[in-house]
């Protein structure tokens, strides 16, 4: 049942599951189709690996004489896109809240596929590197708009699922992008690396063309003043009649908990805006910065896990081993493990919540990362003897106990902290500043990935650092970092609307969190309020 407030309309839900209207099928669908986007993220992470590893690609680069890349070509190769996806993130920010959520998907896709034209007709470095710094700004549009549309969209009860399913796209991606650049790895001619870069247009056109028969967010409209076209929006999202008494309670709690937002938080310009996200204390786990904080260090963490080490410079690493006949295989064997361990992180996140996940996920990839570079220490890396004119590797048992150790960990991370910090940044902030926080998130994620794409040619290569197995002992030491960041600082959000969270990081600690349950709504706070 609900009761309304005859003057200001709002229907207060006394039942507290009604605070959500019920969803049909063709409703999660649309839910679905929108986390296609992480194809994107997934594909160009993918593709660059195994290109960079191809003799065409690397003489047209390096020139004739050239084995593989300087370590500054192909440091600028893989990082510039990151650089491109950092802006384009901040940037997405100010488009989702002024032109909406599904406007900035859309144009994302078209930057996107600009940016892709330039690299397919590029035959040397500049219009390579122009091409995905500006296919980046296109990337970084939709990686930071895509998961806060899909957090606004989704049911509160398969929210972490259908969210994870931005980072199973992201895999799906990855193991289109090796399978491809595995058939054209032997081609002597431009379409060893034309083709896996062109067919990036597919993906954005699928979605970019897709998105425009989908609806906009409520939330967005809700916070624009378009109650209407909330309430059409929000009767599509659900698929139940919009003048529904589902739809009526649903839309009066967001709108409910807008009010109580606007209230708490002082009329600003644009600058004061921004500003607002780092407004509050440090120590209080409901104010913005520390919200803001928590989201930019989540996606941090994430990059610090090392992941993308693997699907960046496998191919490279493998071929160090002198132990690796087919590295190109080998690269598509760990994507493919990625792709078939992320779905059960559907049922991991709605069934053991966010919180654990990331801490036991952290604790799996610590012990696996650490065994690896212990293996590759004790062992040897690069020790071979000749027979009969062969070369033939020492050290092949250990290489293969790195091969497995490195497989498990990335299943523990396509488990955990892949999908993981997805799903928490598109929760954990309220409406007035949920399109900024999720795109400094998403932009700490691109920042982040930028420094590790940067520095591991210097930290691997053998005109430098040359570290070898070494470097997974730094990867390990920092996810060790995340188990206690993870116990520490990551509330447990699982089944609460997005509401609900907010009102939940208000009452207790991020400790606390998985005990805490809700006892009213805020349109029977705004009920009281208005009485009073």
């Amino acid at each position: 049942m609900s009761k309304q407030d005859t003057e200001t309309g709002v229907v207060a839900a006394e039942n507290l599951d009604r605070v959500e209207a019920p969803v049909t099928w063709r409703a999660y669908a649309m839910c679905v189709f929108a986390s296609f986007g992480g194809i994107f993220f997934g594909y160009d992470s993918g593709y660059i690996g195994g290109v960079q590893g191809m003799d065409y690609f690397i003489k047209m680069i390096s020139g004739p004489d050239a084995t593989e890349l300087l370590s500054w070509q192909s440091s600028l190769i893989v990082s510039i896109l990151s650089a491109g996806t950092f802006c384009g993130a901040l940037i997405a920010g100010d488009l989702a809240d002024y032109f909406g959520r599904r406007f900035t998907i859309i144009l994302g896709s078209a930057v996107f596929i600009v940016g892709v034209a330039l690299q397919t007709a590029s035959a040397g470095l500049v219009l390579l590197v122009v091409g995905r710094a500006v296919a980046g700004l296109g990337v970084g549009f939709v990686s930071a708009i895509i998961i806060l549309y899909m957090s606004e969209i989704a049911p509160k009860k398969v929210r972490g699922a259908i969210v994870s399913g931005y980072q199973f796209c992201i895999t799906i991606g990855l193991l289109l992008a090796a399978c491809v650049s595995y058939g054209t790895e032997n081609f002597e001619n431009s379409g060893s690396y034309r083709i896996p870069i062109g067919l990036q247009m597919l993906w954005a056109l699928i979605l970019g063309v897709g998105l425009i028969f989908l609806p906009e967010s409520p939330r967005y409209f809700v916070k624009k003043g378009k109650v209407e076209e909330a309430r059409k929006a929000l009767g599509r999202v659900r698929g139940q009649d919009p003048n529904s008494h589902h739809i009526e309670a649903e839309l009066n709690e967001i709108r409910a908990n807008h009010e109580y937002e606007k209230r708490m938080t002082p009329e600003t310009g644009y600058i004061g805006s921004w500003l607002l996200c780092f407004s509050g204390s440090v120590g209080l786990a409901s104010s913005n910065v520390r919200k803001t904080l928590l989201g930019i260090s989540l996606q941090m963490m994430q990059q610090w896990t090392g992941v993308n080490f693997v699907f960046y410079y496998s191919t490279i690493f493998l071929k160090g081993t002198g132990a690796v006949n087919n590295p190109f295989l080998m690269s598509l064997i760990f994507t493919l493990v990625n792709v078939l361990s992320t779905p059960l992180s559907f049922w991991f996140v709605e069934r053991f919540g966010r919180r654990s996940m990331l801490l036991w996920g952290a604790i799996g990839m610590t012990v696996c990362e650490f065994i690896v570079a212990a293996v590759g220490v004790t062992i040897g890396f690069n020790h071979t003897h000749v027979v009969d004119d062969v070369t033939i590797a020492n050290n092949i048992s250990a290489v293969n106990v790195q091969i497995a150790f490195i497989a498990i960990y990335i299943s523990f991370f396509a488990t955990t902290w892949g999908p993981g910090a997805w799903v928490l940044i598109g929760e954990i902030f309220p409406l007035s500043i949920r399109s900024r926080g999720v795109a400094l998130s998403t932009a700490s994620n691109w920042f982040w990935n930028f420094i590790i794409g940067y520095i591991t040619p210097y930290l691997v290569g053998s005109q430098h650092a040359n570290m070898q197995s070494s470097v997974f002992f730094l990867w390990g030491a920092l996810c060790a970092v995340c188990i206690v960041y993870a116990y520490f600082l990551v509330p447990e959000t699982k089944g609460l609307t997005l509401e609900q969270v907010d009102q939940m990081l208000d009452e207790v600690s991020p400790r606390k969190s998985a005990a805490w349950k809700p006892t009213t709504t805020f349109a029977s706070m705004e009920e009281k309020q208005t009485t009073a």
